[in-house]
Parts: C-alpha cells; sequence; structure tokens
C-alpha cells in the first residue's frame, strides 16, 4: 500500500530513498465512518512498522502522528458530545481516554526504541499493536455503534466535519513528537485518567498474584473430587 511512494531526498550530502507515508486529510463525512477509516490506517501502518523491507522509520512516524491527532480529536470533538446526546456513557467516555492514555504510553515506549532492528523496537511494536486494537475493539462496539443508532446522520456529519478539522490541523502542525507524548501522557496522570506507573505497576501485581491463588484453589479442588 505504501512502500512504492519513494522520494529521493539528500541526507548528509548523500541521496537516499525515504518513503512518504502520505495520510489522508478528509474534511467531512459520517464520523463513524471517518473513525473507521483511520482504524483501517492504524492497521496498514503497524504493518508497515513489522515489515523489515519497509522504511519502519518513515511508518513509525507517520503512525504516531496519526495516533495522537486522532485521539485527540475524538476527546474534543466527539465523546463529549455523545455523552450530551446520552449515545455513550459518561464511563464509556472515561474508559475510552483512559485506553488513550494507555496508547500513548505505549507510543512513548515505541518512539523510546532507538533504532529499528533491535528487540526492543520488536517488543515496542508488538504492545502498541496490542493496546491499539484492544482499544479499536471497544470503541467500535462501545462507542460507534451507538452513535450509529442513537445520532441522527446530519449530526453523525456535523461531528464529522468537525472530528477532520480539528484531526487535520494537529497533523499539519505536528504532534507526536517524543516531547509532545510525553507531555500528554504527563498532563493524563495529572489529571487521573492514567493511574501513575508504579501504582499500576502495584495494581497488577496484586491481580496476578489473586490470579495465581485462584489457579491453586482450582487445583486444590479438582485434586480432592
Amino acid at each position: 500500500m505504501f512502500g512504492s511512494n519513494r522520494q529521493l531526498v539528500g541526507r548528509l550530502g548523500h541521496a537516499e530513498a525515504v518513503t512518504i507515508y502520505p495520510l489522508i486529510h478528509p474534511t467531512q463525512g459520517d464520523v463513524v465512518e471517518l473513525i473507521l477509516a483511520d482504524h483501517r490506517l492504524f492497521e496498514d501502518l503497524l504493518r508497515e512498522c513489522r515489515r523489515n523491507d519497509r522504511d519502519r522509520e518513515a511508518a513509525r512516524a507517520a503512525l504516531s502522528e496519526l495516533l495522537v491527532a486522532h485521539a485527540e480529536a475524538e476527546e474534543t470533538e466527539v465523546y463529549p458530545t455523545l455523552r450530551q446526546l446520552r449515545a455513550i456513557s459518561s464511563h464509556k467516555e472515561e474508559h475510552g481516554e483512559e485506553e488513550h492514555a494507555e496508547i500513548l504510553e505505549a507510543l512513548l515506549a515505541f518512539l523510546d526504541a532507538k533504532g529499528t532492528t533491535t528487540k526492543k523496537y520488536d517488543d515496542a511494536v508488538k504492545e502498541l499493536a496490542k493496546v491499539v486494537g484492544h482499544h479499536s475493539n471497544e470503541e467500535e462496539l462501545d462507542i460507534l455503534n451507538p452513535a450509529r443508532d442513537d445520532v441522527s446522520v446530519a449530526t453523525r456529519h456535523d461531528l464529522g466535519a468537525a472530528w477532520a478539522a480539528k484531526r487535520n490541523a494537529l497533523l499539519r502542525a505536528g504532534c507526536a513528537s517524543r516531547a509532545q507524548v510525553a507531555a500528554l501522557l504527563a498532563e493524563a496522570v495529572r489529571e487521573k485518567v492514567l493511574p501513575p506507573a508504579d501504582v499500576r505497576e502495584e495494581m497488577d501485581a496484586i491481580e496476578e498474584q489473586a490470579k495465581k491463588q485462584a489457579e491453586s484453589l482450582g487445583e486444590a479442588a479438582k485434586a480432592d473430587e
């Protein structure tokens, strides 16, 4: 899909072929369909990031910009209106924002992976793909389906125009440098959208311990039968 779009640019006095990933900039449409189109683009760009015959650095940069612009536009232009229209609950809105913050955390680790041929890079792209896929799945089921069922076509098109305008402005300005992603993640923690890392690690440890205890009790029950 993307690999054939290559240009020669000068780097350190040498001509070098790099891939340019053109991101579409829609200006109108049903917000549900526009968001779904970006979800498909996430998958395409993640695949480019995994392939060893692609310009992974260019794919990483394009994916990062798209993830941040997409989520920021949803939080400012879509989620609040859907909640006001009672298409989604405040809990669904907050949960969507929490998952966006989790994506930011995985994205920051991805950006911090030096080079594109290391195990750290591979592990980071796997984790990012996991959290992005999880969020897309839940959003399509719990937010986009209710929006399609409970919001008028006219309103969905109004939301589509507002979402696209915000998204496109962020893409044009640049919104996913390491510093920008780190600042957005810090803001999410500060506003308690996402618990601090040490708290989440403790919560994960407690959950893992409880899981092991449940498995042990299950094994003991089977042994007593």
